[in-house]
């Protein structure tokens, strides 16, 4: 505890050693040559806003302490050295603030950590996928990257192509628990429409023409991983009908057999177009929507962060140099 016997003294020490303050007790009438509380009040809170400031009245200046909580004054205490009782409920109102400060320090010191481990995670993905660029909406793609990679819920990556779709998903599942898991992909728009089933679900020794064994689908295959679904815009309404079942039951049932596979798996499925619309044009079911548009990851197309492409000729040059043309 320190102590001024004027306010001037104490803005100096404040000027001087602001972070090492944690509470100003700070008195109304500073007598009859020095300006008053409520003035040393409006200095300390233009200079340092976030400092707890509790006023200290005489008997029948109360109405003056309210004026002062109007100026800024966090609380107020009633000074009467005759009357016990007030000391300690003075006493115990200080230590309750002095508790609350302690605790946002500590929330502001795990608030700290939290975002250097970000940055921390945020710069291993750039260096592991090759994730190149330093403008404002790709660090905020890769902030959400961080964030959302812990969740146990789908994720839909909404993205023009060639914006890196599949790299984010694939820098979503490393960063996630299920890492040291596979994952798998899948191109929606890739696989015939007849054979997509069939590829996601997998099928039994003569479900059908052709089938002459076993087939794991790619659920089975990413089973306690990731499952990326590329252009899910294009996959059939038969087939989301099939697949919003697995994302609701967690089971899936391959083609020809007589009972449902259980799988563990988290979906991040990618789309070139606007799925709301796609959903209003009857071409996507709004229930498989609403089911991946949980966490949504929205990519910038490259002209909206044309700093980046300084970044990204030095990047491919570097590769083309090493002979590395298709890493």
């Amino acid at each position: 505890v320190q102590t001024f016997a004027e306010g001037e003294a104490a803005l100096s020490h404040l000027k001087e050693a602001a972070g090492s303050t944690s509470l100003v007790l700070l008195d109304l009438d500073l007598g009859p040559r020095a300006r008053d509380g409520p003035a040393i009040l409006g200095e300390i809170r233009v200079a340092h806003p976030e400092l707890p400031v509790v006023m200290l009245t005489g008997k029948g200046t109360v109405d003056h302490a309210v004026t002062a909580l109007k100026a800024g004054a966090t609380d107020f205490i009633e000074k009467d050295p005759y009357l016990e009782d007030k000391l300690q409920l003075s006493l115990e109102k200080v230590e309750r603030m002095l508790a609350v400060l302690r605790e946002r320090d500590a929330l502001a010191a795990s608030n700290r950590s939290l975002q250097r481990h970000v940055e921390q995670l945020r710069g291993e993905l750039e260096q592991r996928y090759h994730i190149v660029g330093e403008s404002a909406p790709l660090q905020a793609v890769l902030q959400k990257v961080v964030q959302v990679a812990r969740l146990p819920r789908p994720v839909l990556i909404i993205g023009e192509r060639g914006t890196g779709k599949e790299l984010v998903a694939h820098a979503i599942h490393q960063a996630s628990p299920r890492s040291a898991a596979p994952f798998v992909v899948v191109n929606c728009g890739a696989v015939a429409e007849t054979l997509l089933e069939s590829e996601l679900f997998g099928h039994e020794k003569g479900a059908f023409t052709g089938a002459t064994q076993r087939k794991a689908g790619r659920f089975e295959l990413a089973d306690g991983g990731t499952l990326f679904l590329d252009d899910i815009d294009d996959m059939p309404l038969e087939t989301q009908v099939k697949l919003l079942r697995v994302l609701q039951e967690g089971i899936v049932e391959p083609l020809g057999a007589r009972k449902g596979i259980p799988v563990d798996v988290r979906v991040i499925a990618a789309t070139k177009v606007d799925l709301g619309e796609a959903v209003e044009d009857g071409e996507f079911r709004e229930d498989l929507f609403y089911r991946l548009n949980v966490v949504p990851v929205d990519l910038p197309p490259l002209r909206d962060r044309d700093g980046d492409i300084p970044l990204l000729v030095e990047h491919f040059l570097g590769r083309f140099a090493r002979g590395r043309v298709y890493e």
